[in-house]
């Protein structure tokens, strides 16, 4: 609605800050809901029709316009025998209480539309996301959206959306076949980690890179001395452990595991170097040694088409969405290089 402006808009916009002081209610004890009194009187111009409208008693209206006018400090109506009628400061003050109301509808829609969104939801996921990056997060969600559960699930092995054992994922590795949709959301950075005095007893320095990404065989000789911490062979095929095996030019690593979070305790235990996402290494208070950018990955949100438009699984591909977005410098690594 149009904004209207009257003489007394400047006693109208004083009046506002009565309405809140360090985000509290008025001093005077105003009640937000009289202003839905105030809209049906000022619409329908008399008690009784009001009355009506809201299914409220006739003397309960009139205490509660009196409340109002006694709470804002000025004369909404003028009292006739044929009714009420605003009076100019009741006027200038229509608009403001129609804004009240718009939010309270849009407000009182929003909880109606997320109440009804329930069922469960199957997220396949990577570990390390799933600890560190959704479940913290999950608390919020379901204050959001109490009728929705949430199946997670890790084991990417066996997790696959081709065969619906998930609604959707939150994946490093692009699909490349299947009926799936799927959005680019970020980066997961990369980089070698050890604690702090495995660092500082070390006797080569890890040289950087070379600008294709490539590690060059004479940059490979600077971790002949160095022990590694690397992935069991059942995950060889993880860019991560293929790096590593490159860098170990055959030799045995220090500590073989099936897990990312076994793999920072051994580095923070000293056993060696890791190499983990940014944001587990530098969380976990070790040293970055250096940023692996030949590894960085890409995050993809991946859903199965035919549930793009279902409402839970789009609010929980929203959630995740916003929540990549909200870390993205986090999970790049970008500030840490």
């Amino acid at each position: 609605m149009t904004a209207r402006h009257y003489p007394g808009m400047k006693k109208i916009d004083e009046l506002d800050k009565s309405f809140s002081r360090n985000g509290r209610q008025g001093s005077r004890g105003w009640v937000w809901d009289d202003t839905r009194v105030f809209l049906a009187v000022a619409r329908l111009g008399t008690l009784s029709a009001a009355s009506r409208e809201l299914k409220l008693g006739i003397a309960t209206l009139s205490r509660r316009i009196e409340r109002l006018e006694q709470a804002l400090g000025i004369p909404l109506f003028v009292r006739q025998q044929t009714g009420y009628q605003l009076t100019e400061e009741g006027e200038d003050l229509l608009d403001k209480a129609e804004g009240l109301e718009s939010a309270a509808l849009a407000f009182a829609s929003e909880v109606s539309a997320q109440a009804q969104i329930s069922g469960k939801v199957r997220l396949a996921t990577a570990e390390n996301l799933a600890t560190e990056l959704i479940l913290p997060a999950l608390p919020a969600f379901y204050q959001r959206y109490p009728e929705l559960s949430i199946e997670l699930m890790t084991d990417s092995t066996t997790v696959n959306l081709h065969r619906r054992d998930a609604d959707l994922a939150l994946r490093m590795l692009k699909p490349e076949r299947g009926n799936v949709t799927l959005r680019r959301l970020g980066v997961l950075g990369y980089g070698l980690y050890s604690s702090a005095e495995y660092a500082s007893q070390r006797i080569e320095e890890i040289r950087p890179l070379s600008a294709s990404g490539v590690m060059d065989s004479w940059a490979s000789q600077s971790f002949f001395r160095d022990s590694f911490i690397t992935w069991s062979d059942h995950y060889s095929h993880l860019p991560a452990s293929q790096w590593i095996e490159t860098a170990l030019q055959g030799r045995e690593p220090a500590l073989r595991t099936t897990s990312l979070r076994s793999q920072v305790v051994a580095a923070q235990a000293g056993l060696g170097i890791a190499l983990l996402p940014h944001f587990i290494g530098r969380e976990a208070d070790l040293r970055c040694l250096s940023a692996v950018t030949a590894i960085d990955q890409d995050i993809y949100l991946v859903m199965q088409t035919d549930l793009a438009h279902s409402r839970r699984v789009r609010a929980v591909a929203d959630f995740l969405v916003e929540l990549v977005n909200d870390n993205a410098t986090r999970l790049s690594g970008e500030y840490w290089h």
